[in-house]
């Protein structure tokens, strides 16, 4: 299986909208962290995640969180 690519070794905090998001798998998309495609054809698919309130939220960067699509400090040992 191959590895995703590191957009970045931190997460990205955010506090968003309530709604449906789409986080990249891959680490491919020019739009961090959110899926833009750029995985077709590959072997990643985006995750699908559901935000109910706004607070902030620390989504993973590394693409190799256990909690995908948050962090999970899994950045500290890359």
């Amino acid at each position: 299986m191959a590895e995703p690519i590191i957009a970045k070794k931190s997460p990205y905090v955010l506090q968003l909208e309530p709604g449906d998001y789409w986080w990249c798998a891959c680490g491919k998309s020019a739009n961090q962290p959110f899926c833009d495609g750029s995985h077709k054809g590959g072997e990643f698919s985006p995750v699908k995640f559901t935000v109910t309130s706004k607070v902030p939220l620390a989504l993973c960067g590394c693409k190799h969180s256990n909690d995908k699509p948050f962090c999970d400090g899994s950045h500290n040992s890359l």
